[in-house]
Parts: C-alpha cells; sequence; structure tokens
C-alpha cells in the first residue's frame, strides 16, 4: 500500500518563498508519475505541477509558472514543489498525488491512484 505525507506549509507573506515536501512510502516510487495539486476553500482541486518518473519532463499550470518548481528525488522517495513569489491567490491545501505504474502526469485529479492528506499554504498580503 502506498502512503503520501505532505509537510512544509505554513504561512507566509507575499513574496515569500515556500517548499513543500511529499514522503512516498511504497516500493514503486520510482516507476510512478507525480503531481502536486491544490484546493481553495469553496473551489475545485487544480492541478499545479507534475513530473515524469524519471524527472525527464515537468509541466506547470499557466498561475504557477516561473515561479513554482516540482522535482524529485527517487533515491529518497520524495517529491518536491519549490514556490516563490507567492501571492495571495495562492493561499489552498496543497496535495501530492501520484499515478501508479505511469510515466506520465495528467492534469485530471481523476487519474491519480494515491493522495497526500494535505498541508495548508496560507499567503498574507
Amino acid at each position: 500500500q502506498v502512503q503520501l505525507v505532505e509537510s512544509g506549509g505554513g504561512l507566509v507573506q507575499a513574496g515569500a518563498s515556500l517548499r513543500l515536501s511529499c514522503a512516498y512510502s511504497g516500493r514503486f516510487f520510482s516507476t510512478d508519475a507525480m503531481a502536486w495539486f491544490r484546493q481553495a476553500p469553496g473551489k475545485e482541486r487544480d492541478f499545479v505541477a507534475g513530473i515524469t518518473y524519471n524527472s525527464d519532463n515537468t509541466y506547470y499550470a499557466d498561475s504557477v509558472k516561473g515561479r513554482f518548481t516540482i522535482s524529485r528525488d527517487n533515491a529518497k522517495s520524495t517529491v518536491y514543489l519549490q514556490m516563490n513569489s507567492l501571492k495571495p491567490e495562492d493561499t489552498a491545501v496543497y496535495f501530492c498525488a501520484s499515478r501508479h505504474g505511469a510515466y506520465y502526469y495528467t492534469p485530471s485529479w481523476v487519474d491519480y491512484d494515491y493522495w497526500g492528506q494535505g498541508t495548508q499554504v496560507t499567503v498574507s498580503s
């Protein structure tokens, strides 16, 4: 069974940076595409960034392109989301997700097999 545990969220001011981590427990991290999603109160869960299982391809939502960077360390079974130049509209619960046995990420949350519990990111103006 796969478990995902996010960490690194918090309350910051606009313009600050945060790095989220997602620890994956299980045997198949290096063969799972990974992604970050976020959900603000009263809104749908939105795709933020995705990465292939060997890190050779990444993709970002337009709203975070140029500010956020997704990466992974297969030796540590961990995926990261470096968030720079944070804005109040980035406030949300951030979730990591895995597509079991898949090379590519997708922007649709229904395509993911495992989810973390989420970590809150709050950006004040």
